[in-house]
């Protein structure tokens, strides 16, 4: 899966073609051993577990790049090549 930004130990990745499973535009999540998916239209948690101060970041960096995500959504649910988005710093 295309890794689109990283910070603060957090890896947010999105798939090709992913928009069967959750049926809204949404990224995945790494922080050591959790996995969350995020929405990008809303910032809420879909599925999974991240700790409280870590899902606090990626709610901010949704809100600060949700454009640049929804972009990247549209790329890849057509199967074409997405863009990295820059981190939260």
């Amino acid at each position: 899966m295309p890794v689109i930004s990283m910070f603060y130990g957090i890896v947010i990745m999105m798939y090709p073609f992913d928009n069967d499973k959750h049926h809204l535009p949404h990224v995945h999540i790494r922080y050591q051993e959790q996995e969350a998916v995020f929405s990008i239209e809303t910032g809420d948690l879909l599925e999974g577990n991240l700790r409280s101060n870590k899902k606090k970041l990626v709610e901010a960096w949704i809100e600060l790049r949700r454009e640049d995500l929804l972009t990247d959504w549209q790329l890849a649910v057509q199967g074409h090549p997405i863009f990295n988005i820059e981190p939260l710093k």
